[in-house]
């Protein structure tokens, strides 16, 4: 049983007609700053380690930081699980560095400012009508698939329930 919900809409509430990347895809490669300025390779995580790429719109928004402090203090969900949690937003990394500052986030926050939006772009999340990524997670396993993932419709924050049941399809098509 996949975990893969796909409510992408645009401004006018239509669905849009662009998708994100689907389960049991190759997860395009990507190399990005994080909030400390040290680059961050997606393939660096092969055969070591899953990752939990995160995508949010903006830092400081209250329904990012509210579910980014839902993470921090849940990291066991992934840690217990040895996954890699990565945020991603369009960001600078300055901005990704006060946000993880101000709200003690110990996780890598990437910033996918520069070109602007262009991994969010590669995953199928990227709203252009905004500038920004919707929320949008994918669970990746070691050998760079995409096992899990799950997009809310804009506003609509992400469960930390979702979160368990993609970490478990994850552990289930990984065994």
């Amino acid at each position: 049983m996949a975990i893969c919900v796909y409510r992408k809409f645009t401004a006018s509430g239509d669905k849009d007609l662009t998708m994100a990347l689907e389960n049991d895809t190759q997860a395009p490669d990507f190399d990005l700053p994080n909030q400390f300025g040290e680059h961050i390779r997606l393939s660096e995580f092969r055969n070591k380690k899953p990752v939990a790429l995160v995508f949010f719109p903006l830092a400081f928004s209250s329904t990012c930081t509210t579910e980014l402090c839902d993470l921090r203090d849940n990291l066991s969900v992934f840690a217990d699980q040895s996954i890699e949690l990565l945020g991603i937003s369009v960001d600078s990394k300055a901005t990704q560095r006060a946000f993880a500052e101000a709200e003690g986030y110990d996780f890598n926050l990437l910033a996918d400012f520069w070109p602007h939006g262009a991994v969010a772009k590669e995953y199928g999340v990227f709203l252009e009508e905004k500038g920004f990524a919707n929320r949008a997670t994918f669970l990746i396993d070691t050998h760079g698939i995409i096992r899990a993932s799950f997009i809310t419709a804009p506003g609509e924050a992400r469960s930390l329930g979702a979160y368990r049941e993609a970490v478990k399809e994850l552990n289930f098509t990984h065994a």
